[in-house]
């Protein structure tokens, strides 16, 4: 069957019921073994033969009676042997499995590359594409058992009548009698099903006799107009008629009610030339008149070179007719099962070179882009940091995406350096070869900081700088690489001295030192972690998400991170628990978690992000994100920037930029207008960072495939590139902070450029405690005029062991919110806060007037002990504010349900007198879930309490939760 381009028009893939095609003769196919190795199949024959089209919104059945029917049931006898064979319908890596079965194909990618699986029928069972992502966007379908074929029973329909003659709604006198014609589409009609002048001849069109009409076919595509049928009357409470054609929002078929000329009805084609039969529930119109339009507006022309016409650009139809009961189609179209994409976006290049790749970037004046590295000279860079001379050290994922053998890893780290000046990185340094499955890196304390799971290694770093001191050192071990893509990554040091990463869904990790037992260590399989670099602990800092892969922090310290699938930008509060894209949260009693800031998504359609692959360009290109950056750098910079965070979207070739506002106890995300755009498919930009100059450096993987795939082959080898976004006014910059003094460092802290910043902070922090330092620091705690500059010197002074308890105890009374809410974290980071703090913290919960200073108190709730916690909560609960807050209720929650089984009524009472949303309907379900003869007393007495309650949500919500509870235990 010949396959046409898309060009600029929306797509419909289209939903159809399942039916049975003969068995072909089978060869050899790719299976799965229950032990995960790919093993083959030698058949030479199946019973049954099935071909479908892969494409990300479906599979699509080609040939015999599932030919056009979006994830049809393929069905055959137990005991048969059943081949399914995929055609990729695009360039995207697909496969076929069966759930059941543990049958899996072989991945591909080619647009018309094939793969299959060959089984035996046992029992019915799900088909579905493995690859992450895809399944959720409609690649997945039935495969079910039967004792015999099956068919449809239809009884046989009426041709309506005007003026006691039948209507011409089945043209089999091969004329247009009765309808009228506007425009040159349905010139010649009807059509001879015998005739190839507007199909190909291996095309079935399938009518219900010998003529049909069309306004084109996909030879004569190029034509519009109209064409209408006379008017009759409705006198049956069911019709049905035959479609096919464009899925195109101006190619349709529409049902008209003549008296108002309304459309009561409408649908179009399905990118298909096989006419499929169409119910229309005509009950509410018998009696009156109707008449049927043809419409085609679409010339399917394409006005780019590459892009070939659409011959789908065209409406088919056949045999109207009436039905006194609702007739039954096995392949039938419904509208209610079309689902509608917008058009694939254009994107004009590919596999271009790295200077050819550069010419096409497209960004704001008075920005320019420039190659600063390209293959061979760095080839899969997947990580990457600046050192505190402005050196570039990358981490090259040569291994990705099988972990290899131990003792054979081929991932490296590079340094390159500008030296010259222009943006091209002129030196290269190899700095330690053989690493295994590098997917973070960061530089500091001595050393090189890898992320390579199953480990977080540390690489010490000789006095030259440019060559390990030692063997690399095991700190952690347990991460988990399941999902290869989802590894440890985003390695970021934090403003309080600690280094920070995130870690993806699908992975399991239990991280601890080596050598620590399983029930000791810490699971994660989603969320931000942190490691501290001279205490050498590890803690999850919050949990959920999908597959982030970007961290940043913004002026006041406060974490983001960009993620995939789900809606894609968070803001991270310690001990927080954030939407996950699958999987339940570790703690069972979490009930909610906390949603995106983002009031938006950067993909379209509702048929799930996947499904808006590639076709996502309005919204911001789709729903895969890499790198995090808020610009802190030069402040010739546009000031805005300083409160955007970008972030490149892998499917859209661009670079996002949200802007971020604060709102509540936390933050909200708008989306600004995109900053770059590659107009280059291959271009997978994975993360940025400024440097002391102001420019920006950002890492390129390149590559063919958008989309993780554990097939090494499907993977591109040999690209990378490096490129330097540059401000007109950015200069460069040599230097080294290492000797720089310890005055100057804190004197750095006032910088406008928080590359100086940070990298100052780090180096004081290596020193360790100085008094002189400390002086310095506290005079600018107290004396600097601007908020950013109090906290830098509140993180430099804490990182460097400069504050006593008591000294973060009094910031608690600071007039600034960004203070006190620091000093309730840093005064937390061991989880033993002095008595007297905890007081004055009790006392700051009923009367702080701050919503964010309130959520870092409910954040230090899980840092305290929980017999210590009641007062606080009870403060907490007071703020009745905080309703509506993003944040609030629920870390609230999370800091609380420990309480609710060490005093079940306590708990229940202060539950009962908050009127934040949520709180007494988790605690009546967590009452529930302890089970006990005295668990259900109290929850009979809170029914009875409830009783007395005025009607309410948050009322109503409880009663729900006790009928559901009482109703189980029953």
């Amino acid at each position: 069957m010949k396959h046409f381009c898309e060009y600029a028009c929306v797509y419909l893939y289209i939903i159809g019921a399942a039916l049975i095609v003969t068995g072909f003769p089978a060869e050899t196919a790719a299976q799965t073994s229950p032990s995960g190795e790919k093993q083959a199949m030698e058949t030479d024959r199946a019973d049954r033969a099935y071909t479908l089209e892969a494409v990300i919104t479906g599979y699509t059945g080609i040939g015999g009676e599932i030919d056009g029917i979006r994830n049809p049931t393929l069905q055959a006898r137990k005991g048969e042997t059943v081949r399914i064979t995929i055609v990729n319908g695009e360039t995207l890596t697909h496969d076929i499995a069966l759930e059941g079965m543990d049958v899996q194909s072989e991945s591909i990618i080619e647009e018309g590359a094939s793969t299959s699986v060959t089984f035996v029928a046992e029992s019915g069972d799900t088909y579905y594409c493995s690859i992450p992502g895809h399944r959720a966007a409609g690649m997945e379908g039935r495969f079910e058992i039967i004792s015999a074929s099956t068919g449809e029973t239809v009884a046989e329909g009426i041709i309506p009548q005007k003026d006691g003659q039948p209507v011409n709604l089945d043209f089999e006198y091969a004329s247009l009698e009765g309808w009228s014609a506007e425009g040159g589409a349905f010139t010649g009609q009807p059509v001879s099903d015998r005739s190839s002048e507007l199909y190909e001849e291996d095309m079935d069109v399938d009518p219900s006799g010998q003529f049909y009409v069309s306004s084109g076919g996909t030879k004569k595509a190029q034509a519009t107009g109209t064409l209408t049928s006379p008017a009759f009357e409705v006198t049956h409470p069911w019709a049905a008629f035959k479609v096919s054609g464009g899925a195109l929002k101006e190619t349709r078929v529409e049902i008209v009610a003549a008296e108002t000329d309304t459309t009561i009805f409408e649908i179009t084609g399905n990118d298909h030339q096989r006419l499929r039969p169409v119910v229309v529930d005509l009950r509410g119109h018998r009696g009156q008149q109707i008449y049927i339009r043809l419409i085609d507006k679409e010339t399917g022309v394409s006005q780019i070179p590459y892009i070939e016409d659409n011959g789908w650009a065209h409406i088919s139809f056949d045999d109207f007719r009436f039905y006194p009961e609702r007739p039954r189609f096995r392949d039938e179209l419904s509208p209610e099962d079309i689902v509608i994409l917008p058009p694939r976006d254009i994107i004009e290049n590919a596999g271009l070179s790295g200077e050819e790749a550069v010419k096409e970037m497209e960004l704001p004046d008075p920005f320019s882009v420039t190659l600063a590295a390209s293959e061979p000279d760095v080839v899969r860079p997947i990580a990457f940091t600046l050192d505190h001379r402005g050196r570039l050290w990358v981490a090259e994922a040569h291994t990705y995406p099988e972990r290899a053998p131990e003792g054979e890893g081929k991932d490296r780290i590079l340094i390159f350096e500008d030296t010259s000046g222009d943006g091209k990185l002129d030196s290269r340094k190899v700095f330690i070869e053989g690493l295994n499955l590098v997917s973070g890196l960061e530089v500091g304390h001595g050393g090189v900081w890898v992320g390579a799971a199953p480990n977080l290694l540390y690489i010490p770093i000789d006095e030259s700088g440019d060559s390990p001191a030692g063997e690399p050192e095991v700190l952690l071990n347990g991460w988990g690489y399941q999902d290869t893509h989802e590894t440890l990554n985003s390695f970021r040091w934090g403003p309080d001295g600690w280094l920070y990463g995130v870690q993806g869904v699908f992975t399991q990790s239990n991280v601890g030192k080596p050598g620590t037992p399983d029930d000791q260590r810490q699971k994660i399989n989603a969320g931000v972690w942190r490691y501290h670099p001279t205490r050498h602990e590890f803690e999850v800092y919050a949990r959920g998400t999908s597959n982030p892969w970007g961290l940043d922090f913004n002026a006041y310290g406060h974490p983001f991170i960009t993620a995939c699938v789900i809606p894609h930008l968070f803001h991270v509060i310690q001990g927080a628990r954030y939407r996950r894209q699958a999987g339940d949260h570790q703690n069972p009693h979490t009930y909610d978690d906390i949603k995106t800031i983002a009031d938006h998504v950067h993909w379209v359609g509702d048929q799930g992000p996947h499904a808006g692959n590639h076709r996502s360009g309005s919204a911001g290109g789709g729903h895969a994100h890499a790198g995090a950056m808020f610009y802190l750098g030069a402040d010739h910079w546009p000031q805005e920037f300083r409160s955007t965070l970008f972030m490149n979207n892998i499917h859209g070739f661009r670079v996002n930029a949200d802007k971020i506002e604060r709102e509540g106890s936390g933050y909200s995300a708008s989306h600004g207008k995109d900053f770059l755009k590659t107009h280059d498919s291959w271009s997978q930009w994975l993360d940025f960072r400024y440097s002391p100059g102001g420019s920006v450096w950002a890492i390129d993987w390149y590559d063919k495939n958008q989309c993780h795939s554990p097939n090494p082959d499907v993977h591109n080898k040999t690209l990378g590139r490096i490129y330097n976004i540059r401000h007109a006014e950015d200069e460069h910059v040599r230097v080294n902070l290492k000797e720089k003094s310890s005055l100057e460092l804190v004197e750095y802290q006032r910088h406008t450029n928080e590359w100086y910043v940070r990298h100052a902070r780090r180096i004081l922090h290596e020193r360790g405690p100085d008094e002189r330092v400390h002086e310095a620091l506290r005079k600018m705690l107290r004396g600097a005029p601007d908020i950013t500059r109090k906290l830098r010197a509140l993180w430099t002074l804490h990182v460097t062991e400069g504050l006593s308890d008591q000294e973060y105890i009094d910031l608690l009374d600071h007039e600034n919110e960004y203070l006190r809410s620091w000093a309730l974290q840093l005064l937390g980071e061991d989880n033993d806060i002095p008595e007297r703090a905890l007081k004055k913290i009790a006392r700051m919960a009923r009367e702080e007037d701050s919503a964010l200073v309130r959520l870092y108190i409910a954040s230090a709730l899980q840092r305290i002990a929980p017999a210590q916690r009641w007062s606080i909560v009870e403060g907490l609960y007071g703020h009745s504010e905080d309703a509506d807050d993003h944040n609030l209720p629920l870390m609230i929650w999370y800091g609380t349900e420990p309480l609710v089984t060490r005093d079940m009524e306590r708990a229940a009472e202060m539950a009962m007198n908050t009127e934040l949303p949520g709180i007494l309907t988790f605690t009546i379900r967590r009452i529930g879930a302890i089970g006990t003869p005295e668990a259900r007393k109290l929850l009979k007495e809170v029914e009875g309490q409830l009783e007395q309650k005025p009607q309410s949500d948050r009322y109503d919500q409880a009663r729900r939760e006790l009928e559901t509870i009482f109703g189980q235990a029953d």
